[in-house]
């Protein structure tokens, strides 16, 4: 199942804001805290892309004979890590929100 990092970011703003209509002590935290962790995740994943690009201009260097192949091999596994830190953020965010779905409203 594909999840849009948008959508998730839409229920987390949604959560807080219905937490800050209840009247929760942490209300303040909460709906401040979207915008946070919106900036985080968007600057988390712009570094990715960057991480990801590099590794694809190794292999390429690589490729055509261009490129130290100790440097080739550092910025794949830099651009492998990325990737399984993205897979497991996605991971939690598909459990997370199917957790909020499936939550009696």
């Amino acid at each position: 199942m594909a999840v849009n990092p948008m959508d998730v970011l839409s229920v987390y703003k949604k959560t807080g804001g219905l937490m800050e209509q209840a009247g929760a002590a942490s209300a303040p935290a909460a709906a401040g805290g979207g915008e946070r962790f919106a900036s985080a995740l968007k600057t988390f994943i712009g570094d990715s892309v960057d991480t990801m690009h590099s590794g694809e201009k190794a292999a390429d260097a690589a490729a055509t004979g261009k490129a130290n192949l100790a440097s080739v091999a550092t910025a794949i596994d830099n651009a492998e890590i990325v990737l399984d830190e993205i897979i497991a953020i996605r991971d939690k965010a598909i459990a997370a929100y199917q957790t909020i779905t499936s939550s009696a409203i």
